[in-house]
């Protein structure tokens, strides 16, 4: 028997499952059968077997009726334990936790994914309005301060073949794109300004612990409270954070 027979198929499963969960993780919230179905193609019959087996080992839960799922409790877990084992999310917490003192608004870790950058650690800002802050969330890679910052430090960063509108201030131009992370590149930090949440002004600037780098740190402020002052206080308080935690990991990693 050729060994691809028997290997073909546990492949494909993993792929499946693995795709499965990824929807989850992406869209949130609770989808009917036909709903995952229509959207990752799979036959029915063994995507609801799969579901079924999932639902069985906790990664997908159901409501009372059992015609919806979402992402299980185990999927959490993993997630954090992700976070927790991560060196540099760890050595950063010091760090996240002055900025926020510091610039009064909310904070951003994040790690490059593909086409999105995963934001793996945040504080909240001490105001009553505030973005959402949370942990596991996926943000368009071009669309963010964290990821044009990630992508300014590649000399040929790739991209989606479409960008696509996120608010009505999105770039979805590709030379757009392209210029603008040149001026990146040239002020040393990226800037958000209402393209990927309506009312946020993001600044960003990357970790550089590797090259090209994989994580970066951002601070989100209401437009409603962004003055000339922050403005400049912002990108320099960033810069700093980003000093000290180049600094740890020197001596931590090396």
């Amino acid at each position: 028997m050729d060994p691809s027979d028997t290997t073909g198929p546990g492949v494909k499963s993993a792929m499946r499952t693995v795709a499965l969960l990824d929807f989850f993780a992406r869209q949130g919230g609770m989808y009917s059968l036909t709903a995952i179905q229509q959207e990752l193609g799979y036959p029915k019959s063994s995507l609801y077997a799969l579901l079924r087996t999932l639902v069985q080992l906790g990664w997908v839960e159901t409501d009372p009726t059992g015609t919806l799922y979402r992402i299980g409790m185990r999927a959490l877990l993993v997630g954090a334990s992700y976070i927790d084992g991560d060196p540099v999310v760890g050595m950063a917490h010091e760090t996240l936790e002055w900025l926020a003192e510091a610039t009064g608004e909310t904070v951003h870790f994040g790690r490059l994914d593909d086409f999105d950058v995963v934001d793996l650690s945040s504080r909240p800002s001490r105001h009553d309005l505030r973005p959402v802050v949370r942990v596991g969330r996926r943000m368009p890679v071009y669309s963010t301060a964290l990821g044009k910052a990630l992508l300014a430090d590649r000399s040929d960063p790739v991209l989606p073949a479409e960008l696509e509108r996120q608010t009505e201030h999105t770039i979805t131009d590709h030379a757009s794109l392209a210029e603008e992370l040149r001026g990146v590149r040239e002020r040393g930090y990226a800037v958000d300004r209402e393209e990927n949440s309506s009312g946020i002004c993001c600044f960003g600037v990357v970790l550089r612990l590797q090259r090209p780098a994989r994580d970066a740190l951002s601070v989100s402020i209401p437009v409603t409270r962004l003055t000339g002052s922050s403005e400049r206080e912002i990108p320099a308080l960033l810069m700093r954070a980003r000093e000290r935690i180049e600094y740890s990991a020197h001596h931590l990693l090396h």
